[in-house]
């Protein structure tokens, strides 16, 4: 008898793709907020009402239903690395936008599918096939593409976004593991509450007040955009298989692209564009070779 998740995969696949899109474009919109509010706040300010808003729209929305109790974790050191993990994503990725353009920084970003795939045997004792070696090597050329000697991105600033792929990397691999033992929410929460207390600890000592109501705006806009991308993502997946929507999850860099090229002038070169799309390409294999070995 088949679970009513699996009939939901099959029976609504365009509603999760248009979820999918919709979760991709509030991630691009989220990282172009980060990048216009760091040119004019401390970076620390920026992560601080990130988080806080994210945090309290979950707090409003889950604790009436489950209490303090979805707060508790059966692996709460691994919670605890987690929320590190995904704090340095975000101070390392932010950091990166004031010097690397948006698509560049997200493409950059986009190795974290392939770092999983390279680290999952060592950590979570997933076999790799050949071909997801390659396609792994595949994506790392696409990176040289964008950084090779002659570009103007072959400065230590894309250490940045390299970094932040890391800590993503380990944020997922920790979210794998996780899943054993803990809800997708009490995750989600535990980081967002622990990072939201790291962050207002240190935020008066960066504090500055908005210096107009429209930057107040985009700052709430900026932890709506947290929030919303990944309930969409979630919700996503309880309309469409996972080996369905991977290849749609690439359209952040499609809504990047746009989006710095339409707020901030930065359209990216040539061999950015070959880059990025070596990066595409490598990842939807990589994802479409994961999911023909769990199937068979």
């Amino acid at each position: 008898m088949k679970s009513s998740n699996t009939l939901a995969n099959n029976s609504h696949p365009l509603a999760g793709i248009g979820l999918m899109l919709l979760a991709t474009f509030m991630f691009a919109s989220h990282d172009a907020l980060n990048k216009y509010l760091a040119e004019f706040y401390p970076i620390v300010m920026v992560i601080w009402v990130r988080y806080l808003i994210h945090t309290s729209l979950m707090a409003a929305w889950f604790l009436p239903r489950s209490g303090l109790r979805i707060l508790y974790s059966k692996r709460p050191g691994l919670q605890v690395l987690r929320a590190f993990c995904l704090l340095a994503t975000s101070l390392l990725f932010i950091c990166g936008l004031l010097f690397i353009p948006l698509a560049e920084s997200t493409a950059v970003n986009f190795l974290t599918p392939l770092l999983v795939t390279a680290f999952s045997p060592w950590v979570l004792n997933e076999r790799v096939s050949l071909g997801q070696w390659l396609a792994v090597s595949f994506g790392f050329m696409g990176v040289l593409i964008i950084v090779h000697p002659r570009s103007d991105f072959f400065t230590p600033a894309i250490l940045l976004p390299l970094s932040a792929a890391l800590s993503f990397c380990g944020y997922q691999l920790l979210t794998r593991k996780l899943a054993e033992y803990d809800s997708s929410v009490t995750s989600n929460f535990f980081a967002g509450v622990q990072n939201t207390l790291i962050m207002t600890a240190l935020v008066p000592f960066f504090w500055q007040l908005p210096a107009s109501i429209n930057h107040a705006l985009w700052m709430l806009a900026l932890g709506a955009f947290g929030m919303f991308s990944h309930l969409a993502l979630n919700q996503a997946f309880c309309y469409a298989a996972p080996a369905l929507l991977a290849p749609f999850s690439y359209c952040t860099l499609v809504f990047a692209t746009a989006i710095g090229w339409i707020f901030f002038g930065q359209w990216p070169v040539s061999s950015s564009l070959l880059g990025i799309a070596v990066i595409c390409t490598s990842g939807i294999a990589a994802a479409w070779l994961q999911q023909r070995s769990v199937s068979t």
